[in-house]
């Protein structure tokens, strides 16, 4: 049996599908159930059962014989919300306590780590063990994420294989529930159908012109498709970057949501909220040398491609 963890969220229930796909259904997801909202995400899906987070580390204690790996993709991701508290209980207690009955129970686990832990790239963008003490993440998200890996990186007790996944921007189908903190495309796409325009926050710095800030775009459906070539192949464990290793702009992004929905380009740039302009990150690129030396060789999905896929399954919900 499999563990997927924040099932009915967006990138674990692209797992879950993914899974699906490979003739795997002895899976448990695990996740609060209760937000009608997220329903779309797993009604059709294939699993043995559903567990509410809260009872999970209890059943796992009991089960642990049945469970062959654990993927562990829920958490609290609001970069905005700056309660430390939210986050120590959902993000970093509830990690290391799955963490631990993995160790005990000798049970590979693949967890969800984030590129936010990267701060303002002080130190690059390199998913090194040897950087996460100094890393300084801009938000308590980030920082919660970081506080996981360093736990996990002092341990010398570990699961037989363990993956620490720092996620970049990743888009695509299954995140209608993410409100604010949905993608920027997803965001686009509405704002598009509305009132014909797209908003993007003008640069205030003067290394970067309106629309040229840069992020690592990646496709969900790539994201994946390295989890489960993790759980195949299990090569070192460790931290591991999951982007694309190219840039793109915001100015791309948008124009290319506006060709995928046949439509002309018109984008209005609006000055970044003061309140998080002094940790809006210009860019972030991952390097991928790590996943690709321990020998993932499948592509990335091109930004043009995969808005292209995300706009037609949009459009295909309405």
């Amino acid at each position: 049996m499999i563990i997927v963890t924040g099932a009915a969220g967006f990138i674990a229930s692209n797992v879950v599908g993914a899974l699906n796909g490979c003739g795997r259904q002895d899976l448990m997801l695990v996740d609060d159930f209760s937000k009608k909202e997220k329903q779309r995400n797993y009604q059709d899906k294939q699993y043995q059962g559903l567990l509410d987070r809260n009872g999970f580390l209890d059943w796992f204690k009991e089960n642990h014989e049945k469970v062959d790996f654990v993927i562990h993709l829920g958490a609290r991701t609001d970069t905005t919300e700056f309660d430390y508290n939210v986050f120590q209980k959902l993000n970093v207690d509830y990690t290391i306590g799955i963490w631990n009955l993995c160790t005990e129970y000798q049970i590979p686990l693949i967890y969800a780590s984030s590129a936010a832990t990267y701060g303002m790239g002080e130190l690059g963008y390199d998913d090194r063990h040897d950087v996460v003490e100094r890393l300084q993440p801009l938000n308590p998200y980030g920082r919660s994420k970081n506080e996981v890996d360093k736990y996990i990186l002092s341990q010398k007790e570990q699961p037989p294989f363990w993956a620490g996944l720092k996620f970049f921007n990743v888009y695509g189908p299954n995140e209608f529930h993410k409100g604010k903190m949905a993608s920027v495309i997803l965001h686009a796409y509405r704002q598009i159908n509305e009132t014909g325009q797209v908003r993007l926050f003008r640069s205030h710095n003067p290394n970067f012109k309106d629309g040229q800030q840069l992020r690592d775009f990646v496709y969900v459906k790539d994201v994946a498709k390295v989890i489960l070539w993790l759980m195949q192949h299990q090569p070192a464990s460790g931290l591991y970057n999951v982007g694309t290793g190219k840039a793109r702009s915001f100015y791309d992004l948008a124009d290319n949501t506006f060709k995928s929905m046949g439509k002309e380009t018109r984008i209005e740039f609006i000055d970044t909220p003061l309140n998080i302009r002094d940790k809006y990150q210009y860019f972030t690129e991952a390097n991928m040398a790590k996943l690709r030396g321990v020998g993932y060789t499948v592509p990335f999905t091109s930004l043009e491609d995969g808005v292209r896929e995300y706009v037609a399954f949009l459009t295909s919900q309405i």
